[in-house]
């Protein structure tokens, strides 16, 4: 318990903060305007991160970098917080891998979740609303490439369905590689 309440905190303010931080990198590459809630949300959440690092940490044609590091640093502090909960044991040197892969697994969990209610909106009739145009501009980049193998099945779209199976696949490979990785400390 003095272990999982700590823990469970964390995953809640990393997962919200970094969530916040992957998703603007998300929104900047695919050139998603900011200028809707859910814009405002995530420069809210994450502006006090991402502006001094950007200060240091130019972006790369469309790739906003300074997020990117944002959303890593804030996993770093995660894992280095519970490593010291846990007593410091282990070799330190493997702090780094371990928050790139639990990095990777929030990015594959924020995806999933954009998939998930890409598919329960595409469910409502007349759902034309702002959040649903930007839920559908943010989902497009992830299932544009399943159509092309998967046809429509009794006019049902199941390239959503095909990209959440992939992530998830994806999950469970992170899963092993961060068992394997804490094994290493």
């Amino acid at each position: 318990m003095f272990y999982q309440i700590p823990s469970f905190l964390l995953d809640v303010i990393v997962g919200l903060l970094g969530g916040a931080c992957l998703l603007r990198l998300y929104m900047q590459y695919h050139r998603v305007p900011f200028g809707n809630p859910l814009g405002r949300f995530v420069f809210a959440v994450s502006d006090w991160i991402v502006l001094p690092l950007r200060r240091v940490i130019p972006s790369v044609k469309r790739w906003d970098l300074a997020s990117g590091v944002a959303a890593w640093l804030l996993v770093l502090a995660k894992f280095l917080l519970l490593w010291l909960l846990l007593g410091g044991i282990g070799r330190w040197a493997v702090l780094p891998l371990v928050s790139l892969i639990g990095l990777l697994q929030l990015a594959v969990s924020g995806l999933t979740a954009l998939l998930i209610v890409h598919a329960v909106l595409s469910w409502v009739p007349n759902a034309s609303s702002m959040l649903h145009d930007l839920i559908a501009r943010l989902a497009e980049p992830l299932v544009r490439p399943l159509r092309r193998f998967i046809p429509l099945v009794g006019g049902v779209d199941l390239s959503v369905l095909a990209a959440i199976v992939l992530l998830q696949v994806v999950a469970i490979v992170l899963g092993n590689l961060m068992q394997g990785a804490f094994t290493l400390g």
